[in-house]
This record gives structure tokens, C-alpha cells and sequence, in this order.
């Protein structure tokens, strides 16, 4: 095993603490890079079925190991300091986990858009929507343990478990046994650019994709019909709005 210990004795603590923090970061891209390599080498249900897989185990090698490194206890597979959190702390930490999920999607939007303009990230976004929204809902099926075919019934439940739904408001309105309507109430993006005197962000084409993909990787039975979404004109009290729906 390699000693570092006489390259890192020359560096600040502040480099060493940065020096760690991006090898963190390395290793989420390497982790991505798998799966996007594998998604694009042998199909999607190959990578998320080996995703399934890998996932697990990461985590479990990983905690396990950062345990012994930082000195906590683990129970029952999951870091004993997190199990004994308060409550409030508990969804705080959801809520800023979803917030810098939010934060990181807008700084790469900004990136493209600064450097190629809006039209190259409006294209991007939307790509990414294409290849998140089903890996999304993959990962809530798999984690609320649903069948293939949950129907509308799992569809709602897999909404309120979205990023999205930490930190958006979000409404359903039942119309039959065989439909409903998915309403945004309060956006986060939204509301930022209404405080600020800004006109709606044009997310539409990015949302067609993003809730067919989304719920037909829950059902694949399941359609989906926008009924407004910028810059489509919508009420007040929502931005924007979808249908559900399986035929009978």
C-alpha cells in the first residue's frame, strides 16, 4: 500500500479536507459513469437491474467502511447517529438533501446556458429528464417494494416520494376509478422567478418528458396527458398540471 503521508504532511488541513472532498466527488462520477456506461452498452433494464445489484453493496461496503474511518456505530445497516436523530433534524435532512439535488440541477443548467445558451441547455435538461425520471421511479418502486404493475393507486404514492415532493407543494384530485389529476401547487423554481418579477420558465417540454417517463416506468399501462404547464397560461393556484390515466 502506497504511504502518502510525506505529500500530504505539505499540504494545509484546508487542501487535505479539499483534497478528500473531491475524491468524493470522483467517486459519484465513477459511480454514474458505470451506470450510464452500462445503460448504453446493454439497455436500460440491464443497467437497472445490475444497478439493483451494485447499489447494495456499495452502500453497505461504503458505510462500513466510513464507520470504522469516522468512529460511529452502525444498527441494522444504517449509521446509529442518523437512527437516533430528532425528528425535525430527520426532515431537515430531507429537505436540504432535496435542495441540493434541486441546487446541483440548476447549477448544470447555468453551465450550458452561460456557455452555449439557452436552447443547448433547454436540450440538455430535457435529455436528462429522459434518463433521470424512470431511474427515479425505479429507485421509489424498489424501495416501497411495489409490484410490476401497481396501477394508478402506486403512482400516487410513488409522487409524494419524488425529490420533488420534499420540497415542492403538491396536490392529487381523484376523477374515477381509472384517472386522476397530478396538480404542482407551489413550484420552488416557479415561485423564485415570481418573487423576483420573472416570467414562468418555459418547462414544459422538459415536463412531458419527465411525467410519461416517470409514470410509465412505474406502470407501463399508465399515460399521461399535460393539461397546463408554462408557458402554457394556468391559474393561480397551480403552475402546472397532469392526467393520469389507464384505459379500460
Amino acid at each position: 500500500m502506497t504511504d502518502n503521508s510525506s505529500i500530504f504532511k505539505n499540504l494545509s488541513i484546508e487542501d487535505r479536507v479539499k483534497y478528500a472532498l473531491n475524491l468524493f466527488h470522483r467517486q459519484m462520477i465513477h459511480y454514474v459513469l458505470w451506470f450510464t456506461e452500462i445503460r448504453h452498452q446493454m439497455g436500460l433494464d440491464k443497467a437497472l437491474e445490475m444497478l439493483t445489484t451494485a447499489s447494495e453493496k456499495s452502500l453497505n461496503l461504503q458505510l462500513n467502511r466510513l464507520s470504522k474511518t469516522l468512529g460511529f456505530e452502525m444498527k441494522d445497516g444504517l449509521p446509529e447517529p442518523l437512527m437516533n436523530l430528532p425528528d425535525k433534524s430527520l426532515n431537515d435532512l430531507v429537505e436540504s438533501l432535496s435542495v441540493n439535488w434541486l441546487g446541483n440541477d440548476g447549477v448544470w443548467f447555468q453551465a450550458v446556458e452561460f456557455a452555449h445558451g439557452m436552447n443547448e441547455a433547454k436540450r440538455c435538461n430535457d435529455s436528462v429528464w429522459a434518463q433521470f425520471s424512470p431511474v427515479e421511479a425505479w429507485s421509489i418502486k424498489n424501495f416501497l417494494g411495489m409490484p410490476r404493475h401497481p396501477g394508478l393507486d402506486g403512482l400516487k404514492k410513488a409522487l409524494a416520494y419524488r425529490l420533488y415532493a420534499n420540497i415542492n407543494q403538491q396536490s392529487i384530485e381523484y376523477e374515477s376509478p381509472d384517472s386522476f389529476v397530478f396538480k404542482m401547487n407551489d413550484c420552488r423554481v416557479q415561485s423564485a422567478r415570481k418573487r423576483k418579477g420573472m416570467a414562468d420558465y418555459p418547462c414544459k417540454s422538459a415536463g412531458l418528458v419527465e411525467y410519461a417517463y416517470f409514470a410509465r416506468a412505474i406502470d407501463d399501462r399508465i399515460q399521461t396527458e399535460c393539461i397546463g404547464c408554462p408557458p402554457d397560461v394556468h391559474p393561480e393556484d397551480w403552475f402546472c398540471a397532469w392526467r393520469f390515466f389507464i384505459n379500460p
